[in-house]
C-alpha cells in the first residue's frame, strides 16, 4: 500500500523556496512515481489563494489520482480547537491545529510540513498526540520533507 502522506500549505511553497526547495522537489518525484499519494484538504485549498501565483498553481500539474482529497468537518474543527485549549499552540495557530486534526482524523501515514514553529516540533507534537490519545485518536506522525526521502546508500 502506498504511503499517504498529508502536506500542508508550506510543502507546496517549499517547492519554489531555496531553503526548503531539494528536499521538496525530491518529495514530489516520490509523488510522480508513484510510491506515495498526497492527502490534500479544502483548507490547502483556501490557503493557496493567496498565494503567489506558481505555488498557488504547483498541483494543477498531477492528475487528481495522486491525491486523496479530504474535508475539513466539525470533528476536525473541535480536536482543533482541542489542541489550542490544552495550550499546545495559541489561538493564532488554529490553521495549522486544524491540518493536524485532519490527518488525525483521516489516519495519514505521515504530516508533511515546513513550520518548524508550530507543527514540526518535538514539544509540539508530544501535545498533539497527547490530545490524540486522550480523545481517542491514533498518535499522529509529523516530520519534514527532509525526513521522507530516499538518500540513497552512499
Amino acid at each position: 500500500m502506498k504511503q499517504r502522506i498529508y502536506i500542508d500549505t508550506s510543502i507546496v511553497g517549499g517547492y519554489f523556496d531555496e531553503e526548503f526547495k531539494d528536499a521538496t522537489i525530491r518529495l514530489f518525484d516520490r509523488l510522480d512515481n508513484k510510491e506515495v499519494i498526497f492527502v490534500v484538504s479544502d483548507l490547502l485549498d483556501l490557503e493557496l489563494i493567496n498565494a503567489p501565483h506558481q505555488v498557488r498553481d504547483h498541483l494543477l500539474k498531477y492528475s487528481a489520482e495522486k491525491f486523496q482529497r479530504v474535508e475539513l468537518t466539525e470533528e476536525a474543527i473541535n480536536l482543533a480547537n482541542a489542541y489550542i485549549a490544552e495550550k499546545v499552540v495559541g489561538k493564532t495557530s488554529l490553521e495549522d491545529c486544524r491540518h493536524i486534526a485532519l490527518a488525525s482524523i483521516y489516519k495519514v501515514d505521515v504530516l508533511a510540513s515546513w513550520n518548524f514553529k508550530h507543527i514540526v516540533n518535538l514539544d509540539r507534537i508530544k501535545g498533539y498526540n497527547s490530545v490524540n490519545l486522550r480523545l481517542g485518536y491514533s498518535m499522529i506522525e509529523i516530520r519534514s520533507p527532509k525526513d521522507l526521502v530516499n538518500y540513497g546508500n552512499d
